[in-house]
């Protein structure tokens, strides 16, 4: 799952099907260094792994200099634009997919609804948004990848490496409790993994056997990529029977507006203080009884789009913290339904 450590999130997956179909560039071998043995002593004696064992899985990484690029933000000053972001997903090809795979998958939708609430065409707009239905789940090495990050993460951000170094350990749990080669599984350049691109730690946190098999494969199971989408955004604060958003037109006053925007995308006024300060509501969220957010969707050189969102709205920004992907998640979703 793609989160916001990634400051460059918007430009990859503006760019996400023209990279997968790139072949991954020559990798520098990884030799002992000392940090990496710490890493392993530590690995081994948090997880009671073998410390041999430990060691030949990081031995085999290979540190990506195609992953220290790919993580290096967007160039200063590059406009968001929400209209472009949108058509990159919401377009023919995309929906046409996501009729299919929903009919492909009605049962397994239809079944997470009812265990954790949440309806189908947000499923279907998450995996659509981040693998194009499973056709485009990354071709690095996972290993490479969480190593580069974990320990050659470009710049000067100890916080990132520190990240990384967890989902690698929490990479190297998964595979052992799975039974897997650690050097097998491929994912995007931030390690995140399957249809549904989880990282390693949520995997291993909120991943579901929803198919029955007696393994969690998010790779080749629909039915799994389907139940662990459901059962995250459950976990992540999803309200079974809420919307998502509602219509509003902002205020037009910069003070008033800039008041609404302070908490970002987290629901914090109720809809009496959306009127308070100016903001015009649709007819359906005068009524709602739960807390809002003013979000705000850049268009480039053209006026903004807003929306008010939900808590609903919330959680989907906590499996990609960007309220653009949000967005586009529920624009693709609905999209595919109204096809159906």
């Amino acid at each position: 799952m793609f989160r916001s450590f990634v400051a460059g999130a918007l430009a990859f997956l503006l760019l996400a099907p023209a990279l997968a179909a790139r072949p991954v560039p020559a990798a520098d071998n990884y030799g002992a260094r000392p940090e990496i043995r710490e890493f392993a002593d530590e690995v081994a004696a948090r997880r009671g792994f073998d410390r041999a064992w430990v060691m030949l899985q990081l031995s085999q990484a290979q540190r990506l200099a195609s992953v220290q690029r790919l993580m290096l933000p967007a160039p200063a000053g590059t406009p968001k634009n929400w209209n472009a972001y949108r058509e990159r997903f919401v377009e023919p090809r995309r929906i046409a997919a996501g009729v299919a795979f929903w009919r492909s998958n009605e049962e397994a939708l239809q079944r997470a609804e009812s265990i954790w609430g949440v309806p189908p065409e947000i499923v279907v707009g998450i995996i659509g948004v981040e693998t194009y239905f499973g056709r485009l789940m990354g071709r690095f090495r996972v290993l490479d990848a969480l190593a580069t990050l974990a320990f050659d993460y470009p710049g000067a951000r100890p916080e990132r490496a520190a990240f990384f170094r967890s989902e690698l350990e929490e990479f190297l749990v998964y595979c052992r409790h799975e039974g897997l080669d650690p050097t097998q599984p491929t994912g995007s350049f931030a390690g995140a993994m399957g249809i549904p691109q989880f990282m390693p730690s949520s995997i291993n946190r909120y991943a579901v056997d929803f198919e029955g098999s007696g393994h969690v494969d998010l790779a080749k199971s629909s039915a799994d990529a389907i139940g662990s989408v459901a059962h995250f955004l459950s976990e992540s604060g999803w309200q079974r029977g809420l919307p998502t958003h509602f219509a509003v037109t902002a205020p037009s006053a910069l003070m008033q507006r800039a008041q609404l925007l302070v908490p970002d995308i987290r629901p914090t006024f109720s809809p009496a203080q959306f009127t308070e300060h100016g903001a015009v509501l649709e007819d359906a969220a005068r009524g709602y009884a739960r807390p809002l957010a003013l979000v705000e969707l850049e268009n480039g050189g053209d006026a903004p789009s807003y929306v008010a969102g939900t808590e609903n709205f919330y959680a989907i920004t906590r499996y990609n913290r960007s309220s653009y992907y949000a967005m586009a998640v529920i624009s693709l979703g609905e999209a595919i339904q109204r096809a159906r």
